[in-house]
């Protein structure tokens, strides 16, 4: 059975219980008990940038860009039909994800909860493939992958990320290529399942009324012996220098489209990631939001419009601020923005301002509490990259404005940018 730690935060006034399961499975508990649904994620630390199985020695086998994705596709396949239509008939709303670094599956449910992680659990841990099923797959995928790469959106921050990185996973897109998944086999599926669907690389996490007793026995019953092996990864070495620093492409786009983005130095896993990702959360909205200053005088020159703003990314290897929307001038947005978050650097960010969008942050976070699937996610991550997601109250106390200060000045500099911009093929036929 497992070993009970019940995780709680002063600050919030809450708590969940996490164990360790004798197959190697991290398991959290966030009991609900005045909701009547109940919602159960089971992910694997397994994205799109993990292209390369590192066996214990020391072997390094390259895999088709995309193939997390395309096996969460076709992980609902069972001998017996398929779990997405069992668990739909028996009541629950089942779904699945791929990131860059995390795969999930995911059910909400009001009744038969037991019923339904048993299957959960079981297609997860036992996949079944075929040479048709996965051909039939390339095809419905394939076309997925075309659709998405006629939109600009798609496009403008595809190319920004092949312009910041040389040689991260980062930079190839979720689902991968046309090309990259006609090489997928059932096979490498097998491959990359054995390698990352480990009960030791894995999270459950359930949000609701249910006892940590029913959920420990059923996995006791379902879930195979972990090989108890550290997964090695590898995502490649990154500088901080840019590849390209200015890419254009013609598209079918009524306006000019831009996306800047900011290499900025990576946070090592822990309580730093946490406090990094507040830190740079705080620094966008103070530089970017649409009540800051630099929002307000660019909106009001015509220099961008209500598709403006910006974010924030941390993957495990990098770390990367970026920003952008319709303009036709984009450079000089670029512009503005490098003297702007000198500025506020150079000059100090006004109190009242900083406080303002500090709490408005803090409200966000506190807010997405509010959601069973927010719930489940933050804590799979967190168990996936080493944090307590419910730890935030404190470390919002830790950030200072000095921090947000020194953001802006290390990270929005422009040796570190890259700029990718769309423009109409009307104007740049020939480009």
């Amino acid at each position: 059975m497992m070993k009970k730690t019940i995780i709680s935060s002063d600050a919030l006034g809450e708590s969940y219980y996490c164990y360790r399961h004798t197959s190697g499975l991290e398991v959290a508990l966030y009991p609900m008990p005045q909701f009547s649904s109940v919602y159960a994620l089971f992910g694997t630390r397994y994205g799109s940038i993990d292209n390369t199985l590192c066996e214990p020695d020391g072997t390094k086998t390259e895999v088709p860009e995309g193939i997390a994705h395309y096996l969460e596709h076709k992980m609902f396949d069972t001998k017996d039909g398929n779990a997405l239509q069992e668990l739909s008939q028996n009541g629950a709303e089942p779904n699945a994800f791929t990131s860059n670094a995390t795969t999930a599956y995911y059910f909400d449910c009001t009744e038969h909860f037991e019923e339904n992680l048993r299957i959960l659990l079981s297609f997860v841990s036992v996949p079944y493939f075929t040479q048709e099923s996965v051909d039939k797959e390339r095809g419905i995928i394939g076309q997925e992958i075309r659709m998405v790469e006629d939109t600009p959106d798609w496009r403008v921050y595809t190319n920004l990320l092949e312009c910041l990185y040389h040689s991260s996973p980062a930079r190839v897109a979720i689902a991968g290529t046309v090309e990259s998944i006609a090489e997928i086999t059932p096979e490498t599926l097998y491959a990359c399942h054995k390698a990352f669907y480990d009960p030791a690389n894995m999270m459950l996490c359930v949000v609701g009324d249910v006892k940590p007793d029913e959920i420990a026995a059923i996995a006791e019953e379902i879930l195979p012996n972990s090989r108890s092996e550290v997964i090695e990864r590898d995502y490649g070495q990154e500088d901080m220098r840019v590849v390209e620093k200015c890419r254009r492409e013609a598209m079918e786009v009524s306006m000019p489209q831009f996306l800047v983005g900011f290499k900025c130095p990576p946070a090592a896993d822990g309580a730093a990631l946490m406090r990094q990702d507040i830190i740079a959360d705080i620094a966008c909205d103070i530089l970017l939001g649409d009540s800051s200053p630099l929002y307000q005088r660019l909106y009001d020159k015509g220099l961008i419009n209500g598709s403006f703003g910006g974010g924030f990314d941390q993957l495990p290897g990098i770390a990367y601020l970026y920003a952008g929307g319709d303009s036709d001038a984009p450079e000089t947005v670029v512009r503005a923005i490098l003297d702007e978050a000198q500025r506020l650097a150079r000059e100090g960010v006004d109190e009242a301002f900083y406080q303002q969008l500090r709490r408005a942050s803090f409200g966000s976070t506190l807010r997405a509490l509010n959601s069973f699937e927010n719930i489940a996610v933050s804590v799979a991550d967190g168990a996936f990259r080493g944090f307590d997601p419910f730890r935030f109250p404190e470390v919002y106390d830790s950030v200072t404005r000095a921090d947000v200060e020194a953001f802006l000045r290390e990270s929005i500099v422009e040796e570190r940018s890259a700029l990718s911009i769309l423009i109409p093929k009307k104007e740049g036929a020939s480009q």
